[in-house]
């Protein structure tokens, strides 16, 4: 059995965060909004309800938690959403997480449909890197599968990055029938660009969505389908705040390729060993791991006027002690990896 510390050394501010199975936590993801511009077809099941405004953190409440983070050991931030640019005065936000934390690693995880207007104020403030969801470089599936027509967005949003010199990575949810025959698009990115293309295996999120077996690609399966276009070589991983995705440099017959291809395999072959993370929801639950669907309510402590930040740190601490292994937990499931959707939990 996991030693238990005493409670007075998990409410040190100065003690790091670690769990019940000694990995230390350096890694925030902390949703904005669980509203999107986008409706895709594989994210939202068209029935859903929304947070109540009321009931999502204000910047000032996400402010004071990053706050509590980074004294609690944290160097690495992720906003997400839902849409984050979608949410009024999201760059204001940025803005004061950089002037509060200068050398704070702060990614964004965004669809690049809402980005454009802002990228030179994002250069300014020094965002480390920014995560694009793209699943597809047809413009007629991406309208399909959004509900939108907005791909020359998206495409001109990772043109204006990249002159920018912002880092940007491509996420694109790996689907049979969907975008498998679109491999060698991405393939041809990753070899032109400077730029990290990472597949990740579509997992059921929450109830409603389309997922289905048939509709899985595995990454062993879109590794050798990428050995049939290019020569691949495996990168020695980052071991402290590297995420999750297993990256490959790439070499086609013109020489090696300006980026890389990465796969992310949640289900295929789980990253739980080296599980980093914890995610805020923006109702404010905190979630130690995605696969686990026990929350810890945060927002009403933040403002009960007799409990605040400090109620908030012993909570972050001691549900951090009993982070689990999410590979036994997908061990004892048969149906949805979580019960709430990827856009509550937060991308």
């Amino acid at each position: 059995m996991n030693e238990i510390l005493p409670f007075a050394s998990l409410c040190d501010p100065r003690a790091p965060l670690e769990d019940g199975h000694g990995r230390a936590v350096r890694y925030i993801r902390l949703s904005v909004t669980d509203r999107c511009n986008l409706r895709c077809s594989y994210c939202r099941s068209g029935m859903e309800t929304f947070i109540p405004h009321e009931s999502v953190l204000r910047y000032e409440e996400m402010e004071q938690l990053v706050d509590m983070a980074v004294d609690m050991g944290v160097e690495k931030v992720r906003l997400t959403g839902g849409e984050p640019f979608a949410r009024k005065g999201f760059v204001g936000f940025l803005e004061r997480l950089r002037a509060a934390h200068p050398s704070l690693d702060i990614r964004v995880t965004t669809n690049g449909t809402l980005v454009g207007p802002h990228i030179s104020e994002l250069k300014a403030i020094g965002l480390n890197a920014v995560n694009l969801s793209l699943d597809t470089f047809d413009r007629a599936k991406f309208a399909r599968v959004t509900g939108r027509d907005l791909f020359p967005k998206v495409r001109e949003c990772m043109d204006a990055l990249l002159d920018a010199d912002i880092p940007l990575k491509l996420n694109a949810v790996a689907m049979r029938g969907f975008n498998d025959d679109e491999l060698p698009a991405f393939i041809d990115y990753a070899m032109t660009h400077p730029v990290d293309v990472r597949f990740i295996e579509f997992m059921p999120m929450g109830e409603g969505t389309r997922w289905s077996d048939a509709c899985f690609w595995s990454a062993p399966d879109i590794l050798s389908a990428i050995k049939a276009f290019v020569s691949v070589q495996p990168v020695a991983h980052e071991q402290r705040n590297g995420g999750p995705a297993r990256l490959y440099a790439l070499s086609g017959p013109s020489g090696p390729g300006l980026g890389r291809l990465g796969l992310i395999t949640p289900l295929s072959n789980h990253f739980c060993a080296a599980c980093n993370r914890l995610r805020i929801t923006s109702d404010g639950a905190l979630r130690t791991c995605l696969f686990d669907d026990r929350e810890y309510r945060l927002r009403n402590a933040l403002r009960h006027p007799r409990l605040g930040i400090e109620a908030v740190r012993r909570i972050v601490a001691l549900a951090t002690r009993a982070k689990p292994i999410g590979a036994h937990i997908l061990e004892r499931r048969h149906d949805a990896v979580a019960q709430r959707r990827m856009t509550a939990i937060g991308g």
